[in-house]
């Protein structure tokens, strides 16, 4: 799907960043960029979980150290942003959600269907709140995104109005999925209803409004 000049126009007036990339680099820039945020993720829980002795952690921390430093030899001034090309390809590596670059997210993988849209992922040690369960703002955090994912398909941005949630029991770490619909549109207003659920059922039901935000609107 190929922007117009009036969608690129207001995307870069919004304050995302429109790039003249063919998206074969990106592929390959992904390609990238994936294994070293999945070898940082490790790196995470490895930290979490470690009981090695005391030389071994200040070791550790100087090779990490080490590294940090010659990442920092040359990098993006400020976060990364939401990009796009030409093609209408976009990339968030640093989102928190789904971002390709930021170990902190799980990430998901988004499906979009005629239906909704839906995502399997696991969370591990980094995810955790209450013993053994998920942080109900992680909860949180992946149900804003995946609703705002849903409410916008078809190409039409939206932003989160509301979000309720109801956490109907502990969300135990390890494999889950998520679901989102959209229940109807009234205008410029979307509302979507979403959940996450384990093998034995859903654990966190929630229920949003999304609007178009202004910048978009009569736009696309």
């Amino acid at each position: 799907m190929n922007l117009t000049e009036q969608e690129l126009s207001a995307l870069s007036g919004s304050g995302f960043h429109v790039e003249d990339i063919p998206s074969e680099e990106v592929d390959r820039l992904e390609a990238l960029y994936g294994p070293l945020a999945g070898s940082v993720r490790e790196l995470m829980d490895a930290v979490i979980r470690t009981q090695v002795d005391d030389a071994a952690i200040e070791r550790a921390r100087a090779e990490i150290d080490a590294v940090t430093a010659r990442l920092r030899e040359r990098q993006t001034d400020g976060p990364f942003g939401i990009r796009f090309n030409r093609s209408g390809r976009s990339w968030s590596w640093g989102n928190a959600v789904i971002g390709l670059r930021n170990a902190i997210a799980p990430p998901l993988v988004i499906e979009h269907g005629p239906d909704g849209a839906r995502a399997a992922f696991e969370l591990g040690a980094a995810y955790e709140g209450p013993p053994g369960n998920v942080h109900g703002g992680v909860l949180a955090m992946i149900l804003d995104h995946l609703m705002g994912e849903t409410a916008s398909q078809g190409g039409r941005p939206t932003a989160t109005g509301t979000l309720t949630l109801r956490y109907l029991r502990g969300t135990p770490l390890g494999p889950l999925r998520a679901e989102g619909r959209v229940d109807r549109v009234d205008g410029l207003k979307s509302y979507v209803t979403a959940s996450i659920a384990d093998a034995e059922g859903p654990t966190v039901e929630a229920e949003g409004v999304f609007i178009v935000p202004r910048w978009a609107r009569g736009h696309f």
